[in-house]
């Protein structure tokens, strides 16, 4: 019992005094990024999955 004390109040520590935590702004610009990056490579994945699409109708109808 005494191992899982002390390694909550050297984990509450390293959290506190230790880790660089990001500002506001550097949350939010990350998270922007991020929502970005996700909306482009959903919009290449569905333009490759409409091209592959046509082009096994083609393939299909012939």
């Amino acid at each position: 019992m005494e191992n899982i004390r002390l390694y909550l109040k050297e984990s509450y520590e390293e959290l506190m005094n230790h880790v660089t935590w990001p500002t506001w702004a550097e949350l939010f610009s990350s998270a922007r990024l991020v929502i970005v990056s996700t909306i482009i490579i959903s919009l290449v994945i569905f333009l490759f999955d409409f091209i592959a699409n046509y082009l096994l109708k083609f393939i299909y109808a012939l």
